[in-house]
């Protein structure tokens, strides 16, 4: 068993069920990725897979060192490279790895980089309050008191204020997988991911654990 698998978010959507219910879902372009490389670490007794996210269109503008890399798996390059652990020596340099190593109703951890809204105030950053609207208040959007007057003269570190807000990268745990198109290499999960749309995540198995060989 391999530890997971990259995607690359399509979109969100919803699903209706039998009982007429209906399950908010997110679409993941999960694989087929390539293993570029195999990685076993004797003194410390694990077994890591290097992916490659296989994309329709071929990339170009390799340098000599990354087409070395692939050439060297005989694989062709890709945009994205990932680790991932195996449990057990059964995967080989050259394989494809595809969306089937998930099952439905099978939980997952996502991991991705949020949407980037740069340089925020107070209100938007941290939910603050604000001063009155009202005219000649002057105190609509700020962030107030930053610091005390004497002792110790300066601004805690930690302190709510603004910033650049966005971009980070975050990590969902316990996502249900509602769907899974091996034939379209699809997996749909419910709930939100981290992201804009076309943005590359890393998919793992909740219930994977890594043992010492």
């Amino acid at each position: 068993m391999i530890q997971g698998i990259i995607g690359k978010k399509v979109g969100m959507t919803q699903i209706f069920t039998d009982e007429g219910g209906v399950i908010p879902v997110t679409v993941i372009k999960a694989g087929p990725c390539l293993v570029v490389q195999k990685k076993i670490k004797e003194h410390n007794e694990y077994i890591k897979v290097q992916l490659g996210f296989v994309e329709g269109e071929k990339v170009k503008k390799v340098n000599k060192a990354i087409a070395g890399h692939f050439g060297k798996a005989e694989v062709p390059p890709t945009n994205v490279l990932k680790e991932f652990f195996i449990d057990e020596n059964n995967i080989n340099v050259g394989d494809s790895i595809k969306v089937d190593i998930f099952e439905e109703k099978e939980k997952v951890n996502i991991t991705g980089i949020t949407k980037g809204k740069g340089f925020q105030g107070v209100v938007k950053r941290w939910n603050f309050r604000g001063g009155k609207a009202t005219h000649g208040s002057m105190f609509h959007r700020r962030a107030g008191s930053t610091g005390m007057c004497a002792f110790p003269g300066k601004v805690i570190k930690g302190k709510k204020m603004p910033g650049r807000m966005g971009g980070k990268r975050k990590a969902v745990k316990g996502l249900n997988v509602v769907k899974v198109d091996t034939e379209k290499n699809l997996l749909l999960v419910k709930g939100a991911i981290p992201g804009f749309n076309g943005n590359y995540v890393y998919i793992f198995k909740d219930s994977f654990s890594f043992k010492r060989r």
